[in-house]
């Protein structure tokens, strides 16, 4: 999970997993979508695939990249885990708070 927040922290490369979400594309045409040079976009892959959030396909000469959502999934759990704790917070909030208006009532 390290490795993935690690890489996700970089923006460039969340662009990247979001180029590559839906469907495959090549290093070049990934390359293409930014303002820095093609080794650095390699760079960028490399620590991607490395976390385990890309998967590459070789075809021919070329490298095709596509997002492994399955890397994702301890990241997911983790961020999961705060955000369930906040709703059950916010369910016994409404509950005593529907108390208190519930015993207001019964003392009028």
């Amino acid at each position: 999970m390290e490795a993935a927040i690690r890489a996700l922290a970089e923006p460039r490369r969340r662009r990247i997993l979001e180029l590559v979400r839906n469907e495959e594309l090549t290093a070049g045409e990934i390359a293409s979508e930014f303002d820095v040079t093609r080794p650095a976009v390699s760079q960028h892959l490399a620590v991607l695939k490395d976390a385990g959030l890309l998967e590459e396909r070789r075809l021919g000469t070329k490298r095709l990249y596509r997002a492994r959502r399955e890397g994702l999934v301890d990241v997911r759990l983790f961020i999961e885990g705060f955000w369930d704790d906040g709703l059950e917070r916010l369910r016994l909030a409404a509950e005593l708070e529907e108390g208190r208006r519930h015993s207001g009532r019964s003392s009028a």
